[in-house]
């Protein structure tokens, strides 16, 4: 009975995604509102929660693994990314329900020789692929996309990552959610801070340093992006154009991978 009552609930997910121009994220949107809880300037998912609701998170993935490789290609940019990137965070989300409760981090659903990021398992634009591949080849490796920003979106189910956003990413919001997810990631004094003359930041400006000094919007260096975004890590003025000058050094954080779970 339950099984059928949920089927019902989430019939309407089934319908062909073709059906739909631009791609209905709808369903995953009601997810995110009903499970993701924000907490201050970042958020803790209810993975609990999500369990009960696989049925429907499955009928959201199975449309994305509807979509054809020439549908997503007659796209616009921006729903393109807002695809990617829903795409990367729901999978995510079930990689992490296939060993909750039972694990404290999503390198957990790993092995020593194997990272959790390179399972393929993923039906996604006519091929099987890992969260690595979404990341790292259709987002990062396309050349179609070229935002930093993008790093505050998709979510690895960690404290240390940028939170997941309680809500869908859309094609013509997308601009404006990305900007938020920074300056909220910004704002997090637990992950990014000035001390003294040392601004603390998060471990991912190391790792796709090369991103964020790609010459996106003609931001050439990191010092020029963190000076862009400096009401959000609380710089004054005075600090702006002494980190500008070399004046205050970059150092980098220590990455939490526990999960990002609501307290159980």
């Amino acid at each position: 009975m339950l099984r059928a009552s949920l089927l019902l609930l989430c019939s309407w997910l089934l319908v062909p995604a073709a059906l739909a121009e631009p791609f209905d994220h709808s369903g995953w949107d009601a997810l995110l509102k009903q499970h993701v809880q924000p907490q201050g300037v970042t958020t803790v998912v209810d993975y609990a929660g999500f369990a009960t609701a696989q049925t429907c998170l499955q009928a959201y993935q199975d449309r994305l693994s509807g979509v054809k490789e020439d549908e997503f290609d007659h796209w616009g940019d921006t729903e393109q990314l807002a695809f990617l990137i829903n795409a990367y965070n729901a999978w995510t989300v079930s990689l992490v329900l296939t060993a909750y409760p039972d694990i404290t981090s999503i390198k957990d659903t790993g092995s020593l020789f194997s990272s959790p990021w390179h399972k393929v398992f993923i039906p996604l634009l006519g091929k099987t692929r890992s969260l690595d591949d979404i990341e790292h080849k259709l987002i990062r490796g396309s050349g179609r996309y070229n935002d930093p920003r993008i790093h505050f979106a998709v979510n690895c189910a960690s404290i240390g990552c940028p939170a997941l956003r309680p809500e869908a990413y859309s094609g013509d919001r997308l601009d404006a959610q990305l900007e938020e997810q920074t300056r909220l990631f910004l704002s997090d004094r637990s992950r990014n801070r000035l001390q003294g003359n040392v601004l603390r930041v998060s471990s991912i400006f190391k790792w796709y340093r090369d991103d964020f000094e790609k010459g996106w919007r003609g931001l050439y260096a990191q010092p020029s992006f963190f000076a862009r975004h400096a009401a959000a890590l609380g710089l004054s003025a005075t600090d702006t154009k002494r980190l500008l000058a070399g004046g205050i050094d970059i150092e980098y954080e220590e990455y939490d991978w526990r999960l990002n779970a609501k307290n159980r």
